[in-house]
């Protein structure tokens, strides 16, 4: 069972995300999720050292989008944490397929050739109908935030650093 991941960081209009102790994690691309918004990111602290991260795209952020913002956004709470590597524990991504028919009720020219045309417009087998099918995904991961000391003698850890240096989208030109 997944315990609903709550945001402990939010998105500044003038400095990017804030966090509860008001210090300021740098500017962003992305928002953080809040009640009722579709996409974004959420993060909570679980422990001192460990973070449950969840990102959330929307039927038009591919995949490996929506994984590499999560991978960029457990780079930014860790160094938000005072550290400067972290781990993955656990993490996933999940597909979400909604699928949807939207009936053609719309007037049909009578000379496209014979069909059973009832008066109210449609043909014997009822209206035609468009499936439309979108997919979304969401990214969760628990990370374990490591100091220097620490990610020395962990081959999995992961340099926030690097990964920000990589992943960070570039500054849009001047106007």
């Amino acid at each position: 069972m997944r315990l609903p991941t709550v945001p402990t960081l939010w998105k500044s209009a003038k400095f990017g995300p804030v966090g509860r102790a008001g210090g300021v994690c740098g500017p962003r691309p992305l928002c953080a999720r809040g009640p009722g918004q579709p996409t974004g990111y959420t993060d909570r602290q679980l422990d001192t050292s460990r973070w449950r991260i969840t990102f959330t795209g929307n039927s038009v952020t591919p995949r490996d989008q929506v994984e590499d913002d999560l991978l960029l956004r457990a780079a930014e709470v860790t160094l938000a944490a005072g550290r400067g590597h972290f781990l993955f524990d656990n993490r996933d991504t999940e597909a979400r397929t909604r699928v949807t028919a939207i009936p053609d009720y719309g007037p049909r020219p009578w000379g496209r050739g014979w069909a059973f045309r009832p008066r109210w417009g449609y043909g014997a087998f009822g209206p035609d109908v468009d499936i439309v099918t979108t997919t979304s995904f969401q990214a969760y991961a628990e990370i374990v935030t490591l100091t220097n000391d620490q990610a020395a003698h962990e081959p999995r850890a992961v340099d926030a650093h690097a990964v920000i240096q990589h992943l960070t989208p570039p500054a849009p030109p001047p106007v």
